[in-house]
């Protein structure tokens, strides 16, 4: 990986204090909030850069802007809000999913992405 820079660290703290997986939007405007001077394209060089060095890892969600989150995490599926379009981390697994592949077909991984509306979207709609 490159040089250790005052923005690559920001970003990296801010990916780990989110404790949920960011979209490169949610990235920089979290940077915004700490009054950093950063640029998209600073954002972008840098989630890459950090891809890489398998620091980080993307999360693709159907129909939606891919996030990010750490590389070091174990196993866990993801929640995704269709109104706000954050995503989340669900820990645990259903295991046995094996059972669900095909006679003579071999499952390598899986992800399980499940959407509907966060705590915050039902207190709104209430």
């Amino acid at each position: 990986m490159q040089r250790m820079t005052r923005q690559r660290l920001l970003i990296m703290r801010i990916i780990e204090d989110a404790g949920r997986p960011l979209s490169t939007a949610e990235i920089l405007a979290l940077t915004k909030r700490r009054r950093a001077g950063l640029g998209i394209a600073t954002v972008y060089r840098t989630v890459k850069a950090l891809g890489e060095a398998d620091w980080l890892q993307s999360v693709d969600m159907p129909g939606s802007q891919v996030r990010y989150e750490k590389s070091d995490k174990a196993h866990h599926h993801h929640f995704h809000c269709r109104k706000c379009d954050r995503v989340f981390e669900m820990h645990g697994c259903l295991g046995e999913l094996h059972r669900l592949t095909p006679r003579g077909f071999s499952m390598e991984r899986h992800e399980i992405i499940i959407t509907g509306l966060c705590a915050t979207c039902l207190d709104r709609r209430a």
